[in-house]
């Protein structure tokens, strides 16, 4: 079986397509990222507050947990999982830290830039590249460890990594 990490590497990605727009340097929204609808520019964006949300929360110890999955997968592509046995605590750590990756000026987040055919690190989404228009996204993706990044990112304050 081929693994993603292969995949990525046979398939690279432009490096415009890997490095997030730094917003926080923009007057208005640059061009490439200005998505239309019915042919006009979007003005507002539209945001809901989780209570309000329509995303599907999915119970795992549900016995149609994998159904109900696919079905959101195939409609709206998310959904938030309940039962699933992580511990809270640790969601809370990995909730956090991930805020404190996303609070550093994208100069500094380019410490640990994806390569153009790697799978993991600060980036874009894959996907990116199919469409026409830029996303507003900016990810990190692990697998496996992520402490060198850390080290990059935090080198006195990394050893949480571990």
């Amino acid at each position: 079986m081929t693994t993603l990490s292969e995949v990525y590497r046979n398939d690279p990605m432009a490096d415009h397509n890997i490095t997030p727009v730094d917003f926080d340097m923009l007057d208005e929204v640059p061009e490439s990222h200005s998505w239309t609808q019915f042919g006009e520019p979007l003005t507002k964006i539209q945001t809901h507050h989780l209570k309000e949300s329509l995303i599907p929360v999915i119970d795992l110890a549900s016995p149609g947990a994998r159904s109900l999955i696919g079905q959101a997968c195939e409609t709206l592509g998310m959904f938030q999982v309940i039962n699933h046995g992580v511990p809270s605590e640790l969601i809370k750590k990995v909730e956090s830290e991930s805020r404190r990756l996303f609070a550093l000026p994208t100069h500094k987040k380019c410490k640990v830039l994806r390569s153009a055919d790697g799978a993991t690190g600060y980036g874009s989404a894959r996907i990116s590249s199919f469409f026409d228009k830029c996303m507003w996204h900016e990810g990190f993706t692990i697998m496996g460890s992520c402490v060198d990044d850390a080290k990059a990112l935090w080198p006195q304050d990394y050893q949480g990594f571990w």
